[in-house]
């Protein structure tokens, strides 16, 4: 046999004590994974049922409220759909409104789904979890002081929308601004004014809001006559004139209740005050006074009744002077030089100073 090969076969002192440690380390893994293998078994089955309920929890809760959000969605379609729906609802305001509380109502959900999961998670892997919860509150104090205007404005925008204190079409007066509300959000709140400019409101500033197109406005007109007029006269034709206007359209729709006379609001010298009011449809009153105004003109004009202002009733004609009358010819005096005035006046030489 070669001594080669029987170097080979022969094995050393120190490589039989390697194999019998690492023959000894592999024991002990087969038998720490032996002993451990249900636990990791138990925990990976815990994550994974935590992790599925949790996405199953969270798909069910989002498609539960978005077929909320769209029911909403097709009720105010089919409410608008009818005479009554028409004048009280407003489809886009009901939209916005309720994808509005739909966004924040999935947001929260998921938040709340995801964080609790992610917590059980960590405490499945016997994570301390009281170091975490205290760093993750004192960062959210120190983000909320930091972004306290931006959280003021979220919450003021969520109670706006969840409360409906006003919606797209609306013409409200904020405060520090007013005009017809054309978009609503968590934060910002868009209006139109008067002349077309449109304003970004952040809701946290919004202090008051007088909302002028919810249940009913009144569209109130002033008359103005002398003193010398017939008060009864003066009803019977407001009254007549307002019940013509209620009986043509679009007037009939927007006049939610009779026009009245509500009897004399100012009395001076020379003239008094007649205050004319009625209920209208929101956001329709300066349309209605406007046409009630006119009404009340026409019918005026018809009756020979004078209001103060307008042209006086007919006059007595006085002859007009001539304009040429009052003015003299030229008078010969007028002339320093002429005879006249020399006879009267004559002119007395100046004293020589040179003599």
């Amino acid at each position: 046999m070669p001594v080669s090969a029987l170097l080979t076969a022969t094995p050393s002192p120190g490589s039989g004590s390697s194999l019998d440690e690492a023959a000894e380390q592999a024991g002990h893994a087969a038998s720490w994974v032996e002993e451990n293998w249900s636990t990791w078994l138990s925990t990976g089955l815990r994550i994974m049922l935590i992790a599925a309920i949790a996405i199953v929890l969270r798909i069910a809760i989002r498609r539960a409220l978005t077929k909320l959000i769209e029911r909403m969605n097709r009720s105010a379609q089919a409410v608008e759909g009818t005479a009554l729906g028409g004048l009280l609802v407003n489809a886009e305001r009901r939209r916005q409104r309720s994808e509005a509380i739909g966004s924040v109502l999935r947001s929260v959900a998921s938040f709340l789904i995801l964080g609790t999961a992610v917590l059980m998670i960590l405490g499945a892997f016997q994570i301390n979890l009281a170091p975490l919860l205290a760093s993750a509150g004192v960062a959210g104090v120190a983000i909320g002081f930091g972004a306290r205007n931006l959280v003021t404005d979220f919450l003021s925008g969520v109670f706006m929308i969840l409360e409906d204190q006003y919606g797209v079409g609306d013409t409200i007066d904020a405060g520090v601004a007013s005009g017809e509300v054309i978009e609503v959000g968590l934060r910002v709140t868009k209006l139109r004014g008067a002349e077309g400019e449109i304003w970004y409101v952040r809701n946290g500033e919004v202090k008051r809001i007088g909302n002028l197109s919810q249940g009913w406005s009144t569209a109130g007109v002033d008359v103005t006559l002398p003193l010398t007029e017939d008060l009864d006269r003066v009803r019977s034709v407001i009254v007549d004139a307002a019940a013509a206007m209620a009986k043509e359209d679009p007037w009939s729709e927007r006049l939610w209740g009779p026009v009245e006379v509500l009897g004399l609001d100012t009395v001076q010298l020379d003239s008094m005050t007649v205050r004319v009011a009625a209920k209208t449809m929101p956001g329709k009153s300066v349309g209605v006074e406007r046409e009630l105004r006119w009404r009340i003109k026409q019918a005026m004009d018809e009756a020979g009744i004078r209001m103060v202002g307008g042209v006086p009733a007919q006059a007595e004609e006085e002859p007009v002077a001539d304009p040429t009358a009052s003015v003299a010819a030229p008078s010969a005096f007028s002339s320093a030089t002429s005879p006249q005035t020399l006879a009267t006046n004559p002119i007395t030489p100046a004293p020589n100073k040179g003599k």
